[in-house]
């Protein structure tokens, strides 16, 4: 399969993927996703894990950026221009970035992405973010889709900070071949923050030992700059 078939069927993956997980009080108040792209950033590409570091079973491909910019939109959880209630669960925009590597099983549509960006706010912010927001409901393109996500204990590595969270996404069909259930490493190492994430279909389980093992290396030549 080419790099271009590739991207796009990266960038049809999450059609209506948000974050967040406990409750919020007050209205629920309406907000847009973001409606501009971040500029690239070289040196982000740079240091994302080789191909060689994915499981055998995954074809890597590593994305341009315009797929890269869907592909990050789609792991924020937000897409550019959906309407998001609570506005508060928007996630910030980055300063830069963002530069993204996909892995995909064939055999069973999960895939194994790896997204670097540059944040100037540390990672306990987004935590917080999460922590306040609830029950997440999207609309984009006349479609609705509602997302829930629990945070699980952080991964122990050497990082500035990590965070560990499992998301379901759930369209308004109610079709069991539209839920998508992700399970996602987050670190920061400085301004760089470390998205590993493992997204499959239906109830499928998640690759525990292949995220952790590329969340590890991931982190690793960030580290090693």
């Amino acid at each position: 399969m080419t790099a271009s078939v590739r991207a796009g069927g990266v960038a049809v993956l999450g059609l209506l993927v948000v974050a967040c997980g406990t409750t919020v009080s007050g209205q629920p108040i309406a907000a847009k996703g973001p409606a501009t792209a971040v500029r690239a950033d070289s040196d982000l590409t740079r240091l994302l894990p080789e191909a060689s570091k994915f499981p055998g079973r995954y074809e890597v491909v590593e994305l341009p950026p315009g797929a890269a910019d869907q592909a990050a939109h789609d792991l924020d959880g937000i897409l550019p221009g959906a309407n998001v209630e609570p506005g508060a669960c928007v996630p910030p925009v980055p300063a830069a970035g963002p530069a993204v590597a996909v892995g995909t099983d064939d055999a069973t549509r999960a895939t194994l992405t790896v997204e670097l960006i540059r944040i100037d706010q540390p990672l306990s912010k987004l935590r917080d973010q999460l922590q306040r927001c609830g029950t997440v409901t999207v609309e984009y393109a006349g479609t609705t889709a509602t997302v829930t996500t629990e945070l699980d204990p952080p991964p122990p590595l050497d990082a500035d900070d990590t965070l560990a969270l499992r998301r379901t996404v759930r369209s308004e069909n109610g079709s069991s071949g539209l839920t998508r259930s992700m399970q996602t490493l987050l670190g920061q190492v400085g301004q760089v923050r470390i998205n590993v994430t493992h997204m499959s279909y239906g109830e499928a389980e998640p690759d525990a030992e292949a995220l952790d093992s590329l969340f590890t290396a991931a982190v690793s030549k960030v580290r090693k700059g």
